[in-house]
């Protein structure tokens, strides 16, 4: 990664009738990153993808994609990214090869066949070329969907909600490509609602309800937040959750399996919860590091979704 940043945008705002969408957002991705947008459904992220990709133009805000202005450069832009949409587009009656083709001639590209054969190779679809893309799996049309965008060879790449739908294997094999490409310079914008995949990207940024939230690297993002935790097992979790609700310094209680994430941002009020619950002998307190997924749970407790009524 380099310090060049090859998006670079601020108060980005779209709306649509009366519910804005997306609310006033920056966003800066350096070279070379993997950039990990991270949010539940209906946040935003698909509409500001959109609008960096040049697909949207924004109600406000300004900035550079790729260095092209996105608000007066769209069609610039377009010709460099790779944009991966969350459903699957492509021609379920064409074989592989036959859909990669037809995208490489829209492109109006060169060595067509060349740039196929290749994309064939990278992606492990060679030996299944000939098969239709309608009997595909849905990691196979994952894969499929990724060749096709880097046919033109993209210097970003846009995915979003890339692995929804397909079978753990799938999605470990699609970060292992994602990974080659960072490491030979592509840059990754990638939306996610899944913790295991977020860990995987170099930043991070939370969307909740049009509205950023927080972003960083992504190992800092619980330490920005101040989060304290600890896990606790024992009997009766169910139990014990419902009454560390209620104490003061508490403000956060997820359940993992068998065990509880007790979280506070207030570290003296939630060490004493600690040691006066230990006093009683009936379950294990260990504080551990903050996590992602604790901070995401912390971070959409406070949001609001920016479809719900005003009060009358």
């Amino acid at each position: 990664m380099t310090g060049e940043a090859v998006i670079d945008v601020r108060g980005l705002t779209k709306s649509f009738g009366d519910k804005r969408v997306v609310d006033h957002f920056d966003i800066t991705v350096p070279r070379g990153a993997i950039y990990g947008f991270l949010g539940p459904n209906g946040s935003g992220k698909t509409t500001t993808i959109r609008m960096l990709c040049g697909l949207l133009t924004p109600d406000e805000g300004e900035g550079t994609c790729l260095g092209f202005d996105v608000r007066k450069q769209a069609d610039r832009i377009k010709e460099q990214v790779g944009y991966m949409t969350q459903k699957f587009s492509y021609y379920e009656d064409l074989s592989i090869r036959e859909n990669l083709d037809f995208v490489a001639r829209m492109y109006r590209l060169d060595r067509r066949r060349e740039r196929v054969d290749t994309a064939l190779a990278h992606l492990g679809l060679a030996d299944r070329q000939k098969q239709l893309a309608g009997s595909l799996s849905g990691g196979w049309k994952q894969r499929l969907a990724l060749a096709a965008c880097l046919l033109h060879e993209p210097k970003l790449l846009l995915l979003d909600e890339p692995t929804a739908g397909v079978d753990p294997k799938a999605r470990r094999d699609f970060w292992d490509e994602i990974r080659r490409l960072s490491a030979q310079g592509v840059t990754v914008l990638v939306s996610t609602h899944y913790m295991d995949e977020a860990i995987q990207c170099d930043f991070i940024s939370y969307i909740a309800y049009g509205k950023k939230l927080i972003d960083g690297r992504s190992a800092e993002i619980p330490a920005m937040i101040g989060l304290v935790t600890y896990r606790v097992s024992g009997p009766d979790i169910s139990a014990l959750e419902d009454e560390l609700k209620k104490e003061d310094g508490v403000e956060q209680v997820a359940r993992f399996g068998a065990v509880l994430h007790v979280s506070g941002t207030d570290r003296a009020k939630l060490d004493a919860v600690a040691e006066a619950y230990r006093k009683r002998g009936t379950h294990r307190w260990d504080e551990k590091p903050s996590e992602l997924e604790e901070a995401f749970i912390y971070l959409m407790t406070g949001a609001r979704d920016n479809f719900t009524r005003e009060p009358a």
